[in-house]
């Protein structure tokens, strides 16, 4: 199984992990808000890339996942001394030594356990471009952040220092179009502000929970939950590259809309059709113009009717009733297949957890024992392709 309980669990754990905590905050930064943000700025750089350079999405995605995992598993290594370290070569594999241990205990599939090996110990020695460009997002998205830090710390004599080691580290990566566009006042680099707002927007917000979690980093727990669906299903190129993609915007409306819960959306058809629309409007108005035209389709792919099973079939999105037919008949690049049943099962999924850990942690409530209740029977007799979610949920006992 490409997604099992120790699996979620460990990528859960990257929104127990602070960072820049040795410096003052007004609020807290956690690491799994970073990559998420990081992933939509490697999207945003490959984009600008790919019209001169071709790119291997499935790399791109599958580096940027293992990166996140290599990340939690040495969280408590700063930055700067992580940056020393790979320096060193023989010091840098005996630390992929002891996070590849770590991970071969995690990992069911002997596939994603291979990859996980290739990307720690690549005896050629070779940075791909993928890898390049999820780099230079990462140092991006550092800087967005230290910009929060350094607005906090106004007399702290090390913040120049950081701001110089953080420029040097852009430096190499001035070449490329999209760090050229996000240093300018483009409007793109305005998306990338948006959608970095959605880490101040707290689920579940009006119960009491352990941890918080932010719309930012939900989207990508939902964006890799959905791509290890897709590598379940055995799923081709364009549809790991469309279910990740799907996962990580699917939210991207409640950047100009607030999180609005579940219960408020559905407690009537006519005023979930009203939302629906609204943050249609609002996408049109706030949302696009930030965008390169020739991106805009995409994104409203990902965002339109983002929970239902589609393709493109001359030049028209039809959708499709289930994942075993997608399986079977569209899992081909030529159909751009987009497994939404999937993303909205990951979504549930994703809810789910975080309503377990805050039970388990002990702070619990009748709606999140609610929620979970609802959600792990909504699931346990459910299979969607290859995907068995009795297989996944029956190790999570329910402590609510």
């Amino acid at each position: 199984m490409f997604v099992n309980y120790l699996t979620l669990n460990e990528i859960f754990r990257g929104f127990h992990i602070q960072r820049w905590n040795d410096r003052i905050r007004p609020m807290d930064l956690i690491e799994i808000d970073k990559h998420s943000h990081k992933m939509l700025i490697a999207y945003i750089l490959a984009k600008y890339e790919e019209n001169n350079t071709p790119i291997n999405w499935s790399n791109l995605i599958l580096f940027g996942i293992f990166e996140m995992f290599r990340r939690i598993a040495i969280s408590d290594i700063k930055s700067p001394i992580y940056a020393e370290i790979t320096k060193r070569p023989e010091v840098f594999v005996k630390l992929n030594e002891f996070v590849f241990n770590k991970y071969s205990s995690i990992f069911d599939e002997p596939i994603l356990l291979d990859e996980f090996h290739k990307f720690l110990f690549n005896t050629n020695n070779e940075v791909s471009f993928e890898l390049r460009l999820l780099n230079a997002a990462h140092v991006y998205a550092s800087i967005w952040e230290f910009k929060i830090i350094e607005n906090a710390n106004p007399g702290n004599y090390q913040i120049e220092k950081i701001r110089k080691e953080l420029d040097n580290r852009m430096s190499p990566y001035s070449d490329l179009i999209g760090i050229q566009k996000l240093s300018d006042p483009f409007p793109i680099k305005h998306f990338v502000d948006l959608f970095g707002y959605l880490r101040f927007q707290y689920r579940w917000a009006q119960l009491p929970r352990v941890p918080k979690t932010s719309v930012l980093g939900h989207s990508l727990l939902v964006a890799i939950i959905s791509y290890l669906f897709a590598r379940q299903n055995n799923a081709c190129p364009r549809r790991l590259y469309n279910d990740f993609f799907g996962g990580l915007f699917h939210d991207l409306p409640e950047a100009v809309t607030r999180d609005i819960i579940s219960p408020v959306k559905t407690s009537s058809p006519e005023l979930d059709e009203l939302i629906k629309n609204l943050e249609q409007e609002l996408a049109i108005a706030e949302i696009y113009p930030l965008l390169e035209p020739s991106w805009i389709e995409e994104i409203k792919y990902f965002t339109i009717d983002e929970f239902k099973n589609k393709i493109v079939e001359n030049g028209s999105v039809k959708v499709i009733n289930t994942v075993e037919e997608m399986n079977s008949l569209f899992n081909d690049e030529m159909y751009n297949p987009y497994d939404g049943s999937l993303i909205r099962a990951a979504d549930h999924l994703a809810a789910f957890l975080e309503v377990w850990n805050s039970c388990n942690a002990g702070i619990r409530t009748d709606e999140m024992s609610t929620a979970a209740h609802n959600i792990k029977e909504k699931y346990t007799g459910k299979k969607y392709g290859e995907v068995e979610f009795r297989k996944i949920y029956e190790h999570f006992k329910n402590p609510c």
